[in-house]
């Protein structure tokens, strides 16, 4: 059965001053002046002991949502369910949930020993019971040894894994977690994300995560839904949002895409084929178009090859021709920019496995050819919505 369960229709939100003039948000009932949509007709269910992650930009609608499962924000509309019991009104505290913020919100005149244990002390838990469950936490998140420093004589990754011990130790049904390694510095969060989805894992307990980082939440997550202006665009594994986008939006926000207007022909075994506007013809799975005349196709900056001539392109595999407008180093890969016939702008990712020397290999206005597979081109509506998945006639 799954782990939650949310139904919300429309969530409401104006604008305006408080007591003291600070600009704030309130919710609000359709019809009054100033609002907005928050979240718009979102329905989700997330899996018990599913990493699932809401990733979008500011303004998406995620955190709002994260506040509502949590029970910090009330829905205009809709149904929230927690393990099968509406909990659409309750509040946090009687919600088995807890939540990891970006500040992490430690105590600071408290040890770590005594931040974390707060919340079971709150219960009553005996204190032999306390000290076991507390030191079990320090272990997973691997702080053993730490119970009598204080939070300022820590570091801010060790602080994030006190936060996430003090929201483990309740052994709550949900975990949420809002940005909590926005705060970290690039080489640590990478090393949390690892963590994060280790102690997952190992505790088994479902998690809830907001970011608006595609990598971040492509590492960890079992789940993402890729929201846009109080929706989400589209649900999936983090290999199918990345190599199926549904729509030109999930394309441009996970990763880089080339997307080129086409438009389609005829059938071709289990391909349709699609002309550009200069007139060159490339094949795209039948799978993912429809019966629609014109579509996008895209394909991925990594799938490209580049080639000085013609004669070494494999059979079958897609090719156009361009001109390299701009090259640019990355230490790991080179990314070209090639112009192709109609004008259209195309990246290309080049791992630089052959490269022994200093410069490209191939260099600003010179000719290439490009070519890639036609299994790793996707399409989409050409207004940037998905195509249908039906067929297409032979």
């Amino acid at each position: 059965m799954p782990e939650v369960e949310v139904r919300l229709t429309q969530v409401y939100k104006a604008f305006g001053n408080d007591a003291t003039g600070r600009r704030v948000a309130k919710y609000v009932e359709p019809g009054e002046g100033g609002l907005i949509v928050a979240v718009d007709h979102i329905d989700l269910e997330v899996h018990d002991g599913e990493f699932f992650s809401l990733l979008g930009p500011s303004g998406c609608g995620k955190t709002t949502t994260l506040r509502m499962i949590g029970g910090f924000e009330q829905p205009t509309s809709g149904k929230i369910e927690l393990d099968g019991q509406d909990v659409t009104w309750l509040p946090p505290y009687k919600r088995n949930v807890n939540t990891v913020f970006q500040n992490y919100a430690l105590f600071p005149h408290l040890t770590i020993f005594d931040n974390v244990a707060f919340g079971l002390r709150r219960r009553r838990v005996p204190e032999s019971e306390v000290r076991q469950r507390v030191g079990e936490m320090l272990e997973l998140v691997e702080l053993p040894g730490y119970e009598h420093r204080k939070p300022a004589q820590i570091s801010g990754g060790q602080a994030q894994r006190v936060a996430l011990a003090r929201a483990l130790v309740n052994k709550p049904a949900v975990l949420l977690l809002d940005e909590p390694l926005g705060a970290l510095d690039l080489k640590l969060r990478k090393q949390m994300q690892i963590e994060l989805k280790r102690i997952q894992q190992e505790v088994g307990i479902t998690f809830i995560y907001v970011t608006h980082d595609q990598e971040e939440a492509m590492t960890m997550s079992d789940r993402i839904a890729v929201m846009n202006r109080g929706k989400y665009e589209q649900l999936g594994d983090p290999e199918t949002l990345y190599e199926r986008p549904a729509t030109e939006y999930v394309a441009g926000f996970l990763g880089v895409s080339n997307l080129l207007p086409a438009t389609l022909g005829e059938r071709d075994g289990g391909y349709v084929v699609a002309r550009l506007a200069d007139g060159a013809a490339v094949r795209v799975p039948a799978a993912v178009v429809d019966g629609k005349s014109s579509i996008k196709i895209g394909v991925r900056p990594e799938k490209i090859r580049l080639h000085a001539d013609a004669a070494s392109i494999p059979d079958r595999m897609n090719r156009l021709q361009g001109r390299v407008i701009d090259a640019s180093y990355l230490g790991a890969s080179t990314s070209y920019l090639i112009e192709a016939g109609a004008g259209e702008r195309i990246t290309v990712f080049e791992q630089n496995v052959e490269r022994t020397s200093h410069g490209s290999l191939h260099r600003p206005g010179e000719d290439v050819h490009l070519s890639w597979s036609p299994d790793h081109t996707f399409a989409v509506g050409k207004d940037g919505s998905p195509p249908a998945p039906v067929s297409v006639a032979a």
